[in-house]
């Protein structure tokens, strides 16, 4: 069994996060070579092309999607251009749009180009219109009219005293335009697709034109004339030209003259001598599983090149491939240096890899599988497949790790433990279907279970009426478990000779089982499934022990942490759940996907996992439970120093830092207990108020929320409403509303506000008839006085100065009893008429409004005459008493004929 004094885990954060940054389109890497600049819908993400993070974003305020953008030469300025023609110029560094203004295109614009000096920038319309603009002196200076549809392709010449202007658009030509004359020079043609790529010569007077025709051309400028129409057999979408000063002998070059690189369809970088129109190198791919000629081009080719840019600060090249991927080669051995995944589509699975987990191998919906460095992010992309990769298992030493796809087919990789390279060490060709789970032996590598059949086919059992949608083998490998889509998990034994035996079948799900797992430490099976359940079996007997329920939709993956003792679960719903087995309690909600989780895998020291969502993001996380045990326990310790503080600060009279420690320590209750400190030291009003004017803006605008708090209890309006005095007496209005939330605090406050008010009216009321009472009444056979009948006193009970707590409870507590007995005391007087009764009842109600005036005596200083003095000694000897509540409804004639 577990160990007992295992800690369980509660909580994870997201240590690091995968997420998409490209989704196509234009691609610029700015001239320090630091930054990857790429459009993702409406906004322009800028990478750190040394740590693969995103640095920054660039996104218009109207959330419309952004068709193109530019780079200054200097890299001091980006502009961007977006489907609701409006031009924008950002300092990119701080993500702060500093200019905008109108396209004056009729249609968004398609291309824009900076000349060399970061002076002119270029905009090409989808209306065939070319705009020049000053962006220094901020006008349109050129409006060049003449192309034919969507101009997609412009630039400048590199010499900028030349003043040209080169475009094509869907007549497949080149324009050449001269800008002092806002005149088209020429048109070149020669290309019967669209115009792909330009590059031109150090000297400026040659130019390369590629094109989606499978050819380049190298042009004269000077003359205007073709020289060479160089045939590369492929839909070329990237050209670059070869600085002549540099030997390129590994990569072909061994004759002077013109060189340039292509990138196109093929996926594959070429290297061609323009006067001879050869082609010198060619780049080698990795091998897949099927071979195929070369020469045959695919139309749908992961591999296959958008973008081709030259790097001269450090002489490499950048590549675009069609699945997002930005590629980094070294010149001039065309070695791979860095990858970068721009978007990884639908993640299938994911797992952790390496020593130390130092990556991760992810399966997308793709033929490739990638390898990323956490670290760097940095990835490795594995060719091998030919269709979607469905599945991963790692072996539990971290190196070894197998892959199986919808092309049949399952790969054994190794990564070396120094140099973090993956390579291909075997592959299985057995299936005659798609394969779609996979794991491997757990004690050693011996042998792998793809589907419901072993790698060797030793054995081959129909085990299942549909689909097989996981397997897993037991920590011992003697056992072997299948969950299918028939809604069934089946348990196998694993002979040493390969053969399988049925053993037993479990049943209870509704829908199709989707993972299987065993626990590492117990005899038990856990099952997820599409009816949003989780559940653990007996391996003896078969029977359902656990379920486990809180996913609104499938449970996906579930895994086993903690030696055993809790569970790990994703969903459709795009949530992770810690589950604790023993209470069957959801310790933590994990929430960071917006899609199916269809990846979970935990890393071998348990102190992390992975994630791998169909919204195309990995996030990494990391177990926080010790750190959160740690900050609580120093938050406790915080509290009782700060507490012992507190107490030490009223003690010794400093009421404006204890009050300020009240509030760091954000407890209401304390605040109100400070407060009330406050409220009953000499000269309260005066001090109350000096301490809290001398808050800061930040310590007021919690008081007033504070006192929202207690406005809500009776017992503790008084100060609620003396600090609201104050606040809004010497704060102005303007300062008032600066607070967050003002307008809800103050409407919070009038309902109660108005209901204090009416309390206090009916206790005055009360009071008022009291004092008169005490006044008017006398002892049955005491002598009249001589003032009986003069006026009688109304000043009011309640002050209108601030009472402390004290009094405040006595007369609340007055005012309830005055309430709770109406009832009897009107029955009272009704029995009162009797006169026989008179007499009997005559002590016992003395003595009842003796102890009423008594409680109300302490609370009026001016009552406590002589007259009331006198009165009450008498009613000591006498014992002849009236009840108060009797009296109540006694008029001033009927009094008199009760005193005699």
């Amino acid at each position: 069994m577990a160990n007992t004094n295992l800690q369980f885990k509660t909580n994870y954060s997201v240590l690091s996060k995968i997420d998409p940054f490209y989704k196509g389109g234009k691609v610029q890497i700015s001239k320090d070579e630091q930054h990857i600049f790429c459009i993702s819908g409406s906004h322009v993400n800028v990478l750190e092309i040394c740590t693969g993070k995103i640095v920054h974003r660039i996104e218009h305020d109207d959330q419309e999607d952004i068709t193109s953008f530019v780079l200054s030469y200097d890299d001091e300025l980006l502009v961007t251009a977006s489907r609701a023609l409006l031009l924008k110029q950002w300092d990119w560094r701080q993500a702060q749009c500093t200019r905008s203004w109108k396209a004056i295109h009729s249609v968004p614009v398609a291309s824009m180009t900076f000349d060399t000096t970061s002076t002119l920038l270029a905009t090409g319309g989808c209306d065939g219109t070319i705009k020049v603009w000053d962006v220094v002196k901020q006008y349109c200076t050129h409006n060049l009219k003449g192309s034919s549809g969507v101009v997609h392709l412009i630039q400048f010449h590199p010499d900028p005293l030349k003043l040209q202007l080169f475009s094509s658009s869907l007549d497949c030509g080149i324009r050449m335009w001269d800008l002092r004359s806002s005149q088209c020079m020429c048109v070149l043609q020669s290309h019967y697709s669209a115009v792909t790529g330009l590059s031109f010569s150090s000297d400026g007077l040659t130019m390369i034109s590629s094109g989606r025709d499978k050819i380049c051309t190298v042009w004269d400028l000077k003359t205007q004339k073709v020289k060479r129409t160089v045939p590369v057999y492929e839909a070329v979408e990237g050209v670059v030209m070869l600085p002549e000063k540099y030997a390129f002998s590994e990569i072909g070059v061994k004759n002077e003259g013109l060189h340039f690189i292509t990138a196109g369809s093929k996926g594959v970088l070429r290297v061609w001598e323009a006067s001879t129109a050869r082609c010198v190198f060619t780049q080698d791919l990795p091998a897949t599983l099927t071979s195929s000629d070369e020469s045959e081009e695919k139309e749908d080719d992961p591999r296959s090149l958008t973008y081709l840019l030259y790097l001269p600060a450090s002489s490499r090249l950048a590549t675009v491939t069609a699945e997002h991927n930005i590629l980094f080669y070294k010149l001039p051995a065309l070695t791979t240096q860095q990858q970068f995944v721009g978007y990884n589509d639908e993640v299938l699975d994911v797992k952790f890899l390496g020593k130390g987990d130092s990556h991760i191998v992810v399966a997308t919906n793709s033929c490739q599988l990638k390898v990323f460095e956490l670290q760097t992010n940095s990835c490795q992309i594995l060719y091998g497949h030919t269709d979607t990769v469905l599945s991963l298992d790692v072996f539990r030493k971290g190196s070894l790790f197998a892959s199986c796809a919808k092309d049949r087919s399952v790969l054994v990789w190794q990564m070396d433990s120094d140099s973090g390279q993956v390579h291909c060490v075997a592959y299985g060709l057995s299936h005659t279907n798609a394969v779609g789970s996979i794991t491997f032996s757990k004690l050693k590598a011996s042998f792998i279970v793809s589907g419901n059949a072993q790698a060797h086919c030793t054995d081959h059992r129909e085990g299942h009426d549909k689909d097989v949608n996981s397997v897993a083998v037991s920590p011992n490998d003697k056992l072997l478990a299948s969950g299918s889509q028939d809604r069934t998990a089946k348990l196998w034994s694993l002979a040493a000779e390969g053969e399988l035996g049925l053993l037993g079948v479990f049943r209870g799900h509704r829908r199709g089982v989707w993972t299987v797992c065993f626990s590492p430490v117990d005899q038990v099976l856990a099952t997820s499934s599409a009816d949003g359940t989780t559940k653990l079996w007996g391996l003896q007997d078969f029977s359902c022990l656990k379920t486990f329920e809180g996913h609104d939709a499938s449970v996906l993956k579930v895994i086993f942490i903690s030696r055993g003792t809790q569970l790990l679960t994703s969903g459709s719903d795009g949530l992770v759940k810690l589950w604790t087995i023993k209470t069957n309690e959801c310790v933590k909600t994990l929430d960071a996907h917006q899609d199916k989780v269809w990846g979970l895998h935990n890393s071998r020291k348990d102190d992390k996992m992975v994630t791998g969502s169909a919204d195309s993001t990995i996030t990494v996380w990391q177990d926080v439970t010790e750190v959160e045990l740690a900050e609580e326990q120093a938050k406790q310790e915080d509290q009782i120093l700060k507490q012992q503080e507190l107490s030490n600060l009223l003690h010794e009279k400093k009421y404006l830092k204890a009050l300020g420690l009240a509030i760091s320590l954000d407890q209401p209750h304390t605040v109100l207990m400070v407060i009330r400190a406050i409220w009953q030291a000499e000269k309260s009003k005066e001090l109350l108020e000096k301490t809290v004017l001398k808050l800061r803006p930040d310590q007021k605008e919690s008081l007033l929320r504070y006192c929202v708090v207690w406005n809500t209890n009776a017992r503790n309006c008084l100060p609620a409403q003396a600090v609201l005095q104050i606040l809004l007496t010497h704060l102005p209005p303007l300062e008032l509303l600066q607070f967050q939330g003002t307008r809800a605090h103050l409407e919070g406050l009038i309902p109660y506000t108005e209901r204090h008010m009416q309390r206090i009216g009916n206790l005055m009321q009360s009071s008022m008839f009291l004092n008169y009472m005490w006044q008017k009444m006398r002892v049955v056979g005491a002598p009249a006085r001589l003032d009986q009948d003069e006026e009688m006193d109304t000043s009011p009970l309640v002050s209108a100065q601030l009472f402390s707590v004290t009094n405040k409870e006595k007369l609340a507590d007055c005012g309830d009893e005055e309430k709770s007995t109406d009832s009897e005391e009107e029955d009272d007087v009704e029995d009162g008429e009797d006169e026989g009764a008179e007499e009997a009842g005559v002590t016992n109600k003395a003595s009842a409004i003796k102890t009423r005036l008594n409680g109300v005596q302490t609370n009026r200083n001016h009552c406590e005459s002589e007259e009331s003095s006198e009165d009450e000694e008498h009613e000591e000897e006498t014992g002849d008493h009236t009840t108060f509540k009797e009296m109540d409804f006694l008029s001033k004639s009927q009094c008199e004929t009760l005193g005699s």
